[in-house]
C-alpha cells in the first residue's frame, strides 16, 4: 500500500492575527455529522476505539454500528483506519476500506454513522528561547526568540514546515537553520523556486525527465525530489506553483515516490524533509481557489510566521553586526542609527544585508551620514512633492502620450531598483505579464538580463 498522508498537529505561529495568537496548535478530532449527538468532537490522541460495546473510547448505540468497528491509530504525524470485521464495513470518503488513512476533511462512514476528520485550533504557549542566535537567524526580539524555540523543537523530526512571510524577511535562513539542526545536515539541501521558473519547464525542473520525452530533452535529468534524496528540499514561492502541477505535487510528497517525464519504469522512490516557504497567507490562497486545500494541508505540518523587519526593528542593531561580520553598530553616528531605525526597511533583511554592505566600508566617512544615505535602499518612493513633467501648452493627445510615457519609463525604473533587476519578482508586484514587462523595457530602454 502506498505510504499516506500526513495528516498531523500543525502548530502556527504568529499566523493570521486575526483569528489566531501568536502561537497556537491544530488538532484533528472525529466530530458526528448525522446523529443526534450531531457536533460531538472527539480529539485523535494515540489510539481510538469506536464500537457500540461500552469499552469502546467512542460509544456509538446504532443498529449498524458493530460491537467492536475500528481503530484509529496514530502512526508518527498520520492516521490510520482499521475495521476490526464489522458487520457493515468502514468507508473513508466513499470507498470501503479495511485499512486507510485519513486526509484532512476525509468523511469516515461507521455503518451509517458519520464522523468527519477535522481539525480544530487551539492557542499555545511557547517559551522563547534564552539565544538570540540560532543557525543562520538573528533576533533578541519575543517573536523572533519564539521562532527559535519552537525550530530547536521540530528541527529533529520529519514533519513538513510551512514557512510565510514577506520578501526578505529570512525565510530561506529558516529553511537552512532547520535542516542544519536536523538529523538530515549530510545530506543535501535542495532549494527549487517555482517563481523562477517558467511554467512549461516547472514539472521537468522539480521530477525531472527521460531523454526524447520532449522536444529539446536530448538527455536524461534528474529533478529536484530526486536531487533531495536523505536530505532537504526547499520549495520557496510555493504560492506560484500553477494549480495543475500541485495534484503531482501532492502524491509525489504523500507516496515518496515519483515518475520523471517520460519514465516507463517503476517509479522513483525518494525520502527528504519538505520545507515550503510563501510570501502569501496560503490558508487564505485556499479558501480564495488559488491554492490546493489538501496540498496546504500536506505542506503545513507545522507553520511558522516570520515577522517583517519594520515589526522587529530592536534587531536591527545585532543584525547590522551580524550582516557586517564584526561590531558596526556602536561605530555609526547618531544621525546614521537614525535612519536605519526610521527607515521601513520594504526589503526586509535582505535589504538591509545590501545597506550593511556599503555601509561597513563607509562608516567612519562623515560626508555619507546625511539623511539620503538610504534613500537608494528605500524603494520606489518618491520624494515630497516630485511630479512628472506636463506640458500643458500643446494638444491633449500628444501631452497625455508624453505624460504617460514619463510615467512608465519612471515606473518601471522603480519597479526594476526595488526589486534589484529581479524580473519575476516586478513582473509579480507590478501585476503584469512577463512578456508584457519586457516589452515595456525594450520599448524605453531598460532591458534586463534574462538571467535572473
Amino acid at each position: 500500500m502506498a505510504s499516506p498522508p500526513a495528516i498531523p498537529q500543525r502548530t502556527v505561529l504568529g499566523a493570521r492575527a486575526a483569528t489566531f495568537d501568536r502561537i497556537a496548535s491544530q488538532e484533528y478530532h472525529l466530530v458526528l455529522i448525522n446523529t443526534t449527538d450531531a457536533g460531538k468532537s472527539y480529539p485523535l490522541g494515540q489510539s481510538l476505539k469506536i464500537g457500540k460495546a461500552p469499552d469502546n473510547d467512542v460509544v456509538i448505540d446504532h443498529p449498524t454500528v458493530s460491537r467492536n468497528h475500528l481503530i484509529v491509530r496514530r502512526q508518527g504525524d498520520q492516521f490510520l483506519v482499521q475495521d476490526l470485521g464489522s458487520t457493515n464495513g468502514t468507508f473513508v470518503d466513499g470507498a470501503q476500506i479495511r485499512e486507510g488513512f485519513l486526509r484532512a476533511g476525509a468523511l469516515l462512514e461507521v455503518g451509517d454513522v458519520q464522523m468527519r476528520f477535522s481539525p480544530q485550533v487551539r492557542a499555545l504557549e511557547v517559551s522563547p528561547a534564552q539565544n538570540d542566535r540560532l543557525g543562520d537567524l538573528v533576533g533578541k526580539s519575543l517573536p523572533m526568540r519564539q521562532i527559535f524555540a519552537l525550530i530547536q523543537r521540530i528541527a529533529s523530526t520529519d514533519s513538513t514546515l510551512l514557512l510565510i512571510g514577506e520578501t526578505g524577511c529570512g525565510k530561506g535562513a529558516a529553511s537552512r537553520t532547520v535542516h542544519k539542526l536536523s538529523p538530515r545536515a549530510t545530506g543535501p539541501f535542495v532549494v527549487f523556486d517555482c517563481a523562477s521558473v517558467s511554467e512549461n519547464l516547472i514539472e521537468s525542473e522539480l521530477f525531472g525527465h527521460e531523454k526524447g520525452s520532449f522536444t529539446g530533452a536530448v538527455a536524461q535529468r534528474v529533478g529536484r525530489l530526486e536531487r533531495a534524496n536523505n536530505g532537504t528540499l526547499f520549495l520557496d514561492e510555493i504560492d506560484d506553483l500553477p494549480l495543475d502541477l500541485q495534484p503531482k505535487l501532492l502524491r509525489a510528497l504523500e507516496d515518496r515516490e515519483f515518475r520523471r517525464l517520460g519514465q516507463s519504469t517503476a517509479p522513483t522512490k525518494f525520502d527528504a524533509r519538505v520545507i515550503a516557504a510563501s510570501k502569501k497567507d496560503l490558508w487564505t490562497e485556499t479558501q480564495a481557489g488559488r491554492f490546493r486545500e489538501d496540498l496546504y494541508f500536506r505542506l503545513s505540518v507545522f507553520t511558522v510566521t516570520l515577522p517583517s523587519l519594520r515589526d522587529r526593528k530592536e534587531d536591527i542593531p545585532i543584525l547590522v553586526d551580524a550582516l557586517a561580520g564584526a561590531p558596526l553598530w556602536n561605530r555609526l553616528i547618531d544621525k546614521q542609527r537614525d535612519q536605519f531605525t526610521g527607515h521601513t526597511w520594504p526589503g526586509n533583511v535582505r535589504e538591509l544585508r545590501n545597506a550593511v554592505e556599503r555601509l561597513k566600508h563607509v562608516a567612519d566617512i562623515p560626508e555619507l551620514a546625511s539623511e539620503s544615505f538610504l534613500k537608494e535602499y528605500s524603494g520606489p518612493a518618491a520624494p515630497q512633492g516630485e511630479t512628472l513633467p506636463v506640458n500643458y501648452a500643446g494638444e491633449f493627445k500628444d501631452s497625455k502620450e508624453e505624460l504617460v510615457r514619463a510615467f512608465e519609463r519612471e515606473y518601471l525604473t522603480r519597479l526594476l531598483a526595488k526589486t534589484r533587476g529581479n524580473i519575476a519578482k516586478a513582473a509579480r508586484d507590478a501585476a503584469l505579464d512577463r512578456k508584457h514587462l519586457y516589452s515595456l523595457l525594450h520599448k524605453y530602454g531598460l532591458v534586463q538580463s534574462e538571467d535572473e
